[in-house]
């Protein structure tokens, strides 16, 4: 659900604005919006993802972390995501600039995968975050629609439940689909063992 404010904000009166209730709340390109409560599938989705994420990379023993809350910052917009699973590269958080005091990341070498599981606002997902998160740089890029919630010209018609990877090639993201028991292939986790389904 949307707030409407009377001006738009700047990244920094957002921050500065931002409450300690517990109500999770994203700037999009200088407004403030409101995020719906997750249902419990989708918090069950995030987990899951999160899990499988956390087991490769502490087996290849790579210098990332999943952070409870942090914000993604596309550099030249007053907007401030709050992904559903952000990897963070902890080796470049000293080179970012928002880090230590806002939790907040803006560079691509920070950011090694991002993933946003689809809820009812999925027009965010499949169009403004994508296309922030490519202009941004960030490698590799998950759009989770567990519940085929997404339009049928993303995820067909009928509407199938679909997990794509979106991988940066020449500054573009080259969608792969992934459906079922079709093992996801991962640019940043090769050898990764999971499935869609």
């Amino acid at each position: 659900m949307a707030q409407a404010v009377p001006k738009l904000v700047t990244f920094e009166e957002f921050i500065d604005w931002y409450p300690n209730t517990g109500i999770r709340y994203e700037l999009r390109n200088g407004i403030i919006v409101e995020m719906p409560p997750p249902t419990g599938n989708h918090e069950k989705v995030v987990g899951f993802i999160a899990r499988k994420l956390t087991v490769e990379f502490d087996r290849l023993n790579l210098p990332y972390t999943i952070p409870k809350t942090a914000f993604v910052k596309p550099e030249f917009a007053d907007s401030a995501y709050s992904p559903d699973v952000l990897l963070l590269n902890l080796d470049n958080l000293d080179n970012e600039p928002l880090w230590s005091k806002e939790s907040t990341v803006s560079q691509p070498a920070s950011v090694p995968l991002v993933v946003e599981v689809v809820s009812t606002n999925w027009r965010d997902d499949y169009y403004k975050k994508l296309a922030d998160y490519e202009e941004m740089g960030i490698l590799e890029y998950w759009i989770a629609d567990y519940a085929a919630l997404g339009g049928k010209k993303f995820i067909g018609n009928p509407k199938q439940p679909t997990i794509f990877v979106c991988e940066l090639i020449n500054g573009e993201y080259r969608f792969n689909e992934f459906r079922g028991d079709n093992k996801i292939v991962s640019p940043t986790f090769p050898q990764l063992n999971l499935t869609a389904q």
